[in-house]
């Protein structure tokens, strides 16, 4: 299953100024899978440690951090040589041992010659501790996501349909396949992106199949919840977790604490949010107060909304069969509506965009505000083909942006300032463009 993230790792193998790799990302997205196809394409040979299943290895680590030494403990461990630039050294759930993160920064200052990568599911939340020694400016990082839509139309063989889109996205205009791609679009909302359930619907196309995955793979996030917590931030952490989907159903989809409990508050939550974002089981859109550039200087930290960090997640938890979710028209908009939003918050994340929303009072709300060729963009979101909407207007009149972008079910097009944007062809967007 090909994935985007190997052309980034190429280009941290050939960099110049390359430092030691910490790949972050929720689990059972394809991290591991993903290392070990780049060390095998691209190294002579891979050296794999994983320390949650190789307790032995910890024990390297005990002594002093020096690289060498660390080398040839680990070549004799696995019997087998590790050169210079020509061994992928791979350090997978290195949150489990502090000691091998902390090397990191000794291996970039004594050996950056030797090419190391690390992961972890619970990578964001070992780094946030407090007692942990973190190699700052030691390491090149990046995050990965579920199979985003563009990484879905690869693994179901449709590479030339990518080409015809981005090549539709330079002219914008109408598409000829535009049927076939709204239909692998409704497909990818039901099966999302963790390869498992990607395999599945590949190899099977069972739907019953890939949503008992799907809800393995979130009975898991709240085992590491169990797990990772203590007791009193693990019950508000699932609490939270739970509610999303309430939160999502709203009217209003800013996230609210009553909807967890009637007496729930703020203060009592703000570290259960922070886990779940720091473990990327969610994703959070902070609201802005003005649609100017740069976005971060507007941003209201009392409120925001919240996102699974997968859409397959979202469609698992509505009362509506995968077959429904095919056949759009049988739903209402607001059903369309949640899917389409969580897909684009999902995939504008992938795409390298801080989340951000705009509201006016109670008269105006822009969906995402994204920021591109240096200035502030307001996104609008339609799950239809429906696009009439006021909100865009007023932002347009207060903000003068160069121009408005709406996603929604319409073809291609580009009128009065408003790019349209079909939903299957969002990963065109980028923020350097």
């Amino acid at each position: 299953m090909k994935r985007l993230i190997e052309q980034r790792l190429n280009e941290w193998k050939n960099s110049l100024n390359r430092k030691p790799l910490l790949i972050y990302g929720a689990r059972q997205i394809g991290k591991t899978y993903s290392m070990l196809a780049f060390g095998k394409e691209h190294y002579a040979n891979t050296v794999y440690c994983n320390f949650e299943s190789m307790t032995d290895l910890h024990t390297v680590f005990e002594r002093n951090l020096d690289p060498e030494r660390i080398v040839s403990a680990i070549s004799a461990m696995y019997n087998t040589q590790i050169t210079k630039g020509g061994t992928l050294v791979i350090f997978d759930e290195i949150q489990a041992c502090e000691r091998a993160l902390t090397s990191l920064k000794y291996f970039q200052e004594q050996a950056n010659d030797y090419h190391i990568v690390a992961a972890g599911s619970l990578l964001g939340l070992a780094v946030n501790r407090g007692h942990y020694s973190f190699p700052v400016g030691k390491v090149d990082m990046l995050t990965m996501y579920p199979l985003t839509f563009e990484e879905f139309l690869l693994a179901t063989g449709n590479e030339q349909l990518i080409s015809l889109i981005k090549e539709a996205y330079t002219h914008f205009f109408p598409f000829a396949l535009h049927e076939k791609a709204m239909e692998l679009y409704r497909a990818y909302l039901v099966v999302g992106g963790y390869p498992a359930a990607v395999q599945t619907y590949l190899d099977s196309g069972d739907f019953n199949a890939i949503r008992a995955q799907q809800s393995s793979i979130s009975d898991a996030y709240i085992a590491d919840m169990a797990k990772y917590t203590t007791p009193s931030d693990m019950i508000k952490s699932i609490d939270v977790y739970n509610s999303l989907f309430a939160q999502l159903s709203k009217e209003n989809t800013k996230f609210q604490y009553a909807v967890i409990s009637s007496k729930a508050r703020a203060k009592e939550y703000e570290a259960a949010l922070a886990w779940l974002r720091s473990a990327n089981v969610i994703l959070r859109c902070q609201r802005v107060t003005e649609g100017k550039y740069p976005l971060a200087l507007y941003e209201d930290q009392t409120s925001f909304k919240v996102y699974y960090s997968d859409v397959g997640l979202l469609t698992m938890r509505m009362p509506i069969s995968p077959n429904a979710i095919l056949q759009p028209y049988n739903l209402s908009d607001k059903a369309r509506g949640m899917m389409a939003e969580n897909y684009v918050a999902e995939q504008l994340t992938a795409n390298g965009f801080p989340l951000h929303y705009w509201t006016s009072g109670n008269s105006a709300e822009i969906d995402f505000v994204i920021q591109q060729d240096g200035c502030s963009i307001p996104v609008e979101v339609k799950s239809s083909d429906n696009v009439k909407a006021k909100s865009l207007q007023t932002y347009v009149k207060s903000y003068s942006p160069k121009y408005a972008v709406r996603i929604s079910a319409k073809n291609f097009g580009n009128e009065n300032g408003i790019r349209s944007i079909p939903l299957y062809a969002l990963f065109c967007l980028h923020p350097e463009i």
